[in-house]
Parts: C-alpha cells; structure tokens; sequence
C-alpha cells in the first residue's frame, strides 16, 4: 500500500468523523437475505450503547481470542458494536454474511462513531 493510498483512506475515515452522528441507517442496494429473513434496510443506534456493551463486547472477543488493542481498528469489535446498536435484533453473524459493500460501510460508520468519541 502507497502513503498516497494510505493518506487518501485516512482522510476519508476523518471525512466521516466529522460529520458522524450516533445513528446511521444502511439501505442494501438489492435485498439481503439471510436464513430465510430479507433485509431492505437496518438502522444503528449508536448512542444507545453503554460502557457496559463496550465491556461485553470486549469479552466476547476474549472468549472467540481476539485480542483488541484498539476497538476502532479491530472488525470483530465493530461487527459485533454494530449488532448490539442495530435496531433490530441481529447477531454479528448477519452482519458477517452481508456483501462486503454493506458489510464496510456499516462496518465504516461504527468506527466514525468510535473515532469522534475519542475526539
């Protein structure tokens, strides 16, 4: 990977920093389907989350041994970040199946919200 490429990609993760909000709703392109439910479109909550979902899912990691050493950067933390605010229950395991369009914009805008927190 180049620096430009590097440079590029971090300026668009601090593009979506700034204009971030707690909530993000994903429209799929075509429907998703997954064990017989189809998905037009999830809504994440973010700013539903507690210290105690960040604790959780930190040790859900642990037990899966997945070392997170930073949340933002760790996909199986955001994956499962994203379950817990989705406001329709689903596991990390739909998000997992999704197309990997859906999956790194949903993916993208759990690690906006993680990044401005920390701002």
């Amino acid at each position: 990977m180049s620096n430009a490429t590097t440079e590029k990609e971090w300026a668009s993760v601090e593009a979506e920093v700034k204009q971030g909000t707690g909530s993000y709703t994903h429209t799929f392109s075509k429907p998703f389907t997954y064990e017989g439910k189809t998905y037009e479109r999830l809504t994440f909550d973010f700013d539903k989350l507690t210290g105690n979902d960040c604790l959780a899912i930190e040790n859900e990691c642990s037990a899966l041994g997945v070392a997170v050493v930073n949340p933002a950067f760790s996909g199986n933390f955001l994956v499962r970040m994203a379950a817990r605010a989705c406001t329709e229950k689903i596991g990390a395991n739909v998000l997992t199946a999704m197309p990997i369009y859906d999956f790194n914009r949903i993916r993208s805008k759990a690690r906006s919200f993680l990044l401005k927190s920390e701002q």
